[in-house]
């Protein structure tokens, strides 16, 4: 995922399409001509129904809810961002990497939709959950560039995955019960930045984890010491004992504790 800077990436105005995305692209458009012409019928079945998914074990519906549409607007605008932003993420990561993000996202989209709904009987459609990824992971990989928002509005594309997100808050919180899987578009993005940044959070849980074992080693030895500490008292008394009062002076209790001490080699009389 790491190939290089951004800094020093070379881009064109306008991206050229990259080969995963052009067969996501043919994949999209195909599966929504499709629809119109018969799928619209097999949406339960093809569609993410998180009732189905999980109650029935219609499984494959996590990857295939991603290739249907509701409508042209919307199989538009989610083109319209695979084109712009996932021919740029391709060419910077490398078509593997690029399609296995791409899937990683729209499935952990679809999961996260499962997940806050797992009762809904209504199906998920689109391919948004994987574009609010590619938002987020070109937001990462070229903050500082700038795209035009509505075709005219100028925003750097860091503010502009902060805005996306914050627009999608505000709706749920606004519309909670519009039918648009705004959970699937924030996992989308949240999926996405764990991902792009899973390296950071292994390493701060391997960081974390060396750091509760080295407490508890810490803390088993001082108990150790403090174990040790004790017996040297104990002996030492014990020793002093003998030494004013006989060994005849010793308890059963402290007879014992010479023989634990002793291995056991020697009896105490």
């Amino acid at each position: 995922m790491h190939r290089g800077h951004f800094q020093t990436y070379r881009h064109s105005v306008v991206p050229s399409t990259t080969p995963v995305v052009r067969w996501l692209l043919i994949l999209n458009i195909g599966m929504f001509l499709l629809q119109m012409a018969f799928l619209d019928r097999y949406i339960a079945v093809l569609g993410l129904v998180p009732a189905d998914f999980l109650g029935r074990g219609y499984l494959w519906q996590i990857v295939t809810y991603m290739f249907l549409h509701g409508s042209f607007l919307h199989i538009l605008f989610n083109m319209l961002f695979l084109w712009m932003m996932g021919s740029e993420i391709e060419r910077y990561w490398g078509s593997r990497e690029f399609l296995k993000y791409y899937l990683i996202t729209g499935c952990g989209a679809g999961l996260v939709n499962v997940i806050v709904h797992p009762g809904l009987t209504t199906p998920t459609i689109g391919a948004s959950g994987a574009i609010f990824g590619l938002i987020i992971a070109f937001a990462l990989a070229f903050p500082e560039r700038e795209i035009l928002l509505y075709f005219f509005i100028r925003m750097k594309a860091k503010y502009f995955a902060v805005l996306v997100g914050g627009l999608e808050i505000i709706a749920l919180l606004l519309m909670p019960r519009a039918p648009i899987a705004r959970f699937a578009h924030l996992g989308g993005l949240l999926i996405g930045y764990l991902y792009i940044k899973r390296e950071r959070w292994l390493y701060l849980i391997r960081r974390r984890v060396r750091s509760m074992q080295s407490r508890t080693a810490e803390v088993q030895a001082q108990r150790e010491r403090t174990k040790q500490s004790k017996t040297r008292h104990e002996m030492d008394r014990i020793l002093d004992k003998i030494n004013t009062e006989g060994m005849g002076a010793l308890t059963e209790k402290e007879r014992t504790f010479l023989r634990d001490q002793s291995g056991g080699g020697r009896g105490v009389s």
